[in-house]
């Protein structure tokens, strides 16, 4: 089965700077493309979208261009470029205006859930998000579980914007919580320009203990709340290998979905990206 892997992240530590890493000395170090392709060897990744990894501010714009030079190269699989951005900047549009145009550049992610409640909610985010329908770029939402509401709230504000939930909307898998985030997932399915990546979750279990039964009850809840047509896969490499190998999280969700069918996997794991991220 080829797969489309919607949620990679690469950063190189000779390059620019991503301040958060000092926290996490398991991934304090260079993620180049090289390591990427070693970690996916095996597993037919045909195409790739990069998900910022929330650089510092100073670095934005660099490493945008950067991603978006490593984009055009032919011999790696990256097809989409997630640009970092700050929805709440007044100068947001100035700066749109310097990446624009470039086929690769699918959309923008600003890390939410390491941030105050209220920057999501400002007028300015708010306004410079629904503006992203004017340059034909999607916004990744990366909030938590708790944060969900917030998310609706954005996303009901902005109904032209193509919406894409990040990490099932981070459930607190270790813990086996699922609710409110199961009401919340509900509704915020209800609206159509929303997608709902499955990534993450496997970061977020248990990293010495974790099975595929402690991720299907989230898995599952999305698959019917999104169905199947609005779901996409995501390695969330290297941010996986806090608990699995990329290899290790692909074979848990191919088997939590076994059962759904070929079709199915089909579109979850391929078909749906290259609708959702304008992949060629």
């Amino acid at each position: 089965m080829q797969i489309v892997d919607t949620h990679q992240h690469l950063w190189d530590l000779d390059l620019f700077r991503y301040s958060w890493l000092s926290t996490l000395p398991q991934l304090n170090r260079s993620f180049r493309m090289a390591d990427y392709l070693a970690a996916a060897t095996g597993l037919n990744v045909v195409k790739s979208v990069h998900l910022e990894a929330d650089v510092d501010e100073p670095y934005m714009l660099d490493e945008t261009r950067h991603l978006l030079a490593l984009a055009d190269e032919p011999h790696n699989p990256l097809e989409g470029i997630v640009a970092c951005g700050r929805p709440e900047n007044k100068d947001f549009k100035s700066y749109l205006d310097r990446i624009a145009g470039h086929p690769k550049l699918k959309g923008i992610r600003r890390v939410l859930h390491t941030q105050p409640d209220e920057i999501g909610q400002g007028s300015t985010f708010v306004e410079n998000v629904a503006a992203l329908s004017s340059y034909g770029l999607s916004f990744d939402i990366c909030v938590l579980a708790r944060q969900l509401p917030i998310a609706i709230k954005l996303v009901s504000k902005c109904p032209n914007v193509v919406f894409i939930l990040d990490h099932c909307g981070v459930p607190q898998v270790k813990e086996k919580i699922l609710d409110p985030w199961r009401a919340q997932i509900t509704e915020i399915a209800k609206f159509p320009n929303v997608s709902c990546k499955i990534s993450g979750l496997v970061a977020y279990a248990d990293p010495t203990a974790w099975t595929a039964e402690d991720l299907r009850p989230y898995v599952e809840h999305v698959i019917s709340s999104f169905g199947w047509d609005r779901v996409v896969f995501g390695s969330d490499w290297p941010v996986c290998t806090l608990s699995a190998s990329f290899r290790q999280w692909v074979e848990a969700l191919q088997a939590i979905t076994h059962a759904a069918g070929e079709i199915n996997q089909r579109k979850l794991f391929r078909e749906n990206a290259l609708h959702v991220y304008r992949l060629n």
